[in-house]
């Protein structure tokens, strides 16, 4: 009898499970279906669950409407001596649909910054959470503070610095104040707590250096911790439409969400154009989620059961 009701309990939640990740797969179906539909099926009154008639025409309006260099190569911070403050291009790609010119933008822009948030936390947080030092508590409260700060109230003086700095509408002005995440430093903290001192003091007996011990003993034990920050960090950048809509303005620097937009504001009505290049946007995020998840899942899961 118990067997019984524990193999209904169980495939009750698999149902339960099932209809979940239905409704949260629903948006993206609706998304990529909507992307190959007519003009007339995309604004129907009744809803069209499935295309009658497929058509790449907003695909190839996506495509087609505005066109960028692929890439382009500067010489390095000859910002600061043109009259302008725009670097000097020394070589550039081919020109190219500026949704393509976007998708890179933002894969370069979430790269970056989940690389150097990745780096710079592991490094603070381990500091904070196996060093003594003096001011180390004030520190990692100022830290927690931090993480309550809205974006809004750094706003002016950020766009004051990276003008000063002449970053404003480039990709570094979105990528460098995203690297500090006091989120970030909080997380590794929590797990390099759970580092047994023992280990590192073996580490120091046997002469290891601080940089082989990080390397060597730290990074292997923060590894699923550094895995879910960068997921984190990832879609963070990815999503920051605000302080993207600040930073960037030309067409050759905007990402994938500003290109959307200004598609938008262009083409009000055009939602199959709009689906399409929300689609297209989608497919970087997935690709990282299924690349790190079996690390976002073992952080989550550490996170959850340390005591």
């Amino acid at each position: 009898m118990l067997g019984q009701k524990s193999k209904a309990a169980r495939i009750t939640e698999l149902v339960i499970i099932a209809i979940l990740a239905l409704l949260f797969l629903f948006p993206l179906y609706w998304i990529i279906t909507g992307s190959f539909k007519t003009a007339k099926e995309v604004n129907s009154v009744t809803p069209i669950w499935w295309p009658y008639e497929w058509t790449m025409k907003n695909w190839q309006n996506l495509m087609g409407k505005l066109k960028a260099p692929l890439f382009e190569i500067t010489i390095p911070f000859s910002q600061y001596f043109t009259e302008d403050g725009t670097a000097t291009v020394i070589a550039a790609g081919p020109t190219v649909p500026a949704a393509v010119r976007w998708i890179l933008n933002t894969v370069w822009m979430a790269v970056a910054a989940m690389l150097l948030t990745c780096l710079t936390s592991a490094l603070a947080g381990y500091a904070l959470a196996k060093k003594r030092f003096a001011g180390r508590n004030l520190i990692f409260t100022l830290i927690v503070c931090a993480m309550a700060l809205p974006k809004q109230v750094i706003l002016i003086p950020l766009i004051r610095e990276m003008s000063s700095l002449k970053l404003y509408n480039t990709m570094s002005a979105v990528i460098f104040p995203i690297v500090g995440w006091p989120f970030g430093v909080f997380l590794i903290k929590q797990f390099a707590e759970s580092i047994p001192g023992e280990i590192l003091e073996a580490a120091r007996i046997d002469g290891a250096g601080e940089l082989k011990t990080f390397n060597a003993i730290v990074f292997p034990m923060i590894k699923p911790g550094v895995g879910a920050l960068a997921i984190f960090t990832f879609i963070s950048s990815w999503n920051d439409y605000f302080m993207q809509l600040i930073m960037l303005s030309s067409t050759k620097n905007l990402t994938i969400s500003l290109g959307i937009a200004k598609m938008q504001a262009e083409n009000s009505t055009d939602f199959g154009l709009i689906m399409a290049g929300a689609a297209f946007a989608a497919v970087p995020i997935i690709i990282v989620f299924l690349i790190f998840q079996k690390y976002f899942t073992k952080g989550i899961t550490m996170g959850a059961v340390k005591g």
